[in-house]
């Protein structure tokens, strides 16, 4: 009997699931590739955990989010070719500044150029018509479950 019960929940958790593949595409050769959106979302999020990072002095954890990142924005480039170069490359200086920040243990320069990048940003979303997606220096932790501060 408990093998039965267990087998139908088994059976109804599957199904969804089953449901779900159904509608997603067979053919080998359509590739998936991520909503704009989303890797915004990604770096938005990156954005506020390498803030998070430098503000703590954490230059370990700086580093990684800043590659997390710089690899967000170069994903966003190679996949949709409408982004500006231009926008590009003014982020690309300000993450190359940020790393140096970050190498020196310079948090003074951090900030700084912390700005400049969240200003980037703010100078891309304008270029492709979405001035309305405003970034800037967090102001609140929301991330409770994880420690900033080095050991």
């Amino acid at each position: 009997m408990k093998k039965m019960l267990f087998a139908a929940m088994l059976l109804c958790a599957a199904l969804p699931a089953a449901q779900a593949q159904s509608t997603v595409s067979t053919n080998k050769s359509e590739q998936y590739v991520p909503q704009l959106g989303g890797i915004m979302t990604a770096a938005q999020l990156q954005h506020l955990k390498l803030w998070s990072a430098g503000a703590a002095r954490n230059w370990p954890l700086a580093a990684y989010e800043l590659r997390q990142l710089q690899q967000s924005l170069a994903e966003a480039a190679i996949l949709y070719s409408r982004i500006p170069v231009s926008n590009i490359s003014t982020l690309a200086s300000s993450i190359d500044a940020i790393a140096a920040a970050v190498e020196m243990k310079d948090g003074t320069m951090f900030v700084q150029e912390f700005d400049k990048l969240t200003a980037g940003c703010n100078a891309c979303h304008q270029s492709m018509d979405r001035a309305f997606i405003v970034i800037r220096t967090p102001t609140a932790q929301p991330f409770s479950n994880q420690v900033f501060r080095s050991k």
